[in-house]
């Protein structure tokens, strides 16, 4: 099976988030039956939730949507921190059914609790404990990208990259703040997916993009889906020099 990846640069932030509302809304009208939508956190996203919870919240059809995380923050929903929680308060509370909105367990005793928790939840939800290449796990996974290249909670170096069996790891030490322990799905997790769709926007992202661009072996590099990786770069992030 032939892997495609792409990148689309856009104007601005603006443009960025409805890019990747018109993606999104396009794998949700591509299957007919159930979806399952995996988020990501940070301040990447924020703009699109705005969006999707309001303009285009008309399209969505909030019965047969699953919403997932790639990662979180080991803190309760209701912390500003979480990024489910973010989620819920932005897109999906009010919205999508209570039943199908798939946080991670963070009021388990240990990252690790809740990483086993959330991996018997995918497989749950996924009918089966191991990946079958013809039947991804996501419909749609959206990535973001750390100044140090990390993604979900995949931080460069870190022992979770090199997991191979695990869906879900829990991550005692964060490289960046804030500095809480994590739970974060595993590559071979997020690649199930029919598209893996980054959102790099802002002058803050150049300099690492940069690094993925000239070949780096860093996390955001190495994350990439088993069928379509879309990279969506505002213009303030792009590195000139990469230019035609």
């Amino acid at each position: 099976m032939s892997v495609a990846l792409r990148r689309d640069i856009v104007a601005d932030t603006e443009s960025l988030a409805r890019a990747a509302a018109t993606r999104l809304l396009a794998r949700i009208d591509a299957q007919p039956e159930r979806v399952a939508i995996c988020l990501t956190g940070g301040s990447g996203p924020k703009r699109l939730f705005e969006l999707l919870a309001d303009e285009f919240s008309a399209r969505i059809p909030w019965p047969r949507v699953h919403w997932f995380i790639g990662d979180d923050r080991f803190v309760p929903q209701h912390d500003e921190l979480s990024n489910i929680g973010t989620a819920r308060r932005m897109l999906l509370d009010g919205r999508a059914p209570a039943g199908n909105i798939h946080a991670i367990p963070t009021e388990l005793a240990t990252p690790d609790d809740a990483a086993l928790t959330y991996q018997r939840t995918l497989q749950a939800f996924y009918g089966a404990d191991q990946f079958e290449p013809a039947r991804p796990l996501f419909d749609l996974v959206l990535m973001g990208m750390g100044p140090d290249g990390h993604t979900a909670s995949l931080f460069p170096d870190a022992p979770a990259l090199g997991e191979r069996q695990r869906w879900v790891v829990g991550v005692e030490t964060a490289h960046v703040a804030p500095f809480v322990p994590r739970v974060t799905l595993t590559l071979p997790a997020l690649a199930s997916c029919r598209e893996m769709l980054f959102l790099v926007g802002g002058a803050e992202k150049r300099a690492v993009l940069s690094r993925v661009l000239a070949g780096e072996d860093l996390p955001a590099a190495r994350a990439q889906s088993q069928r379509e990786t879309v990279w969506l770069i505002d213009r303030a992030a792009w590195p000139e020099k990469f230019d035609g």
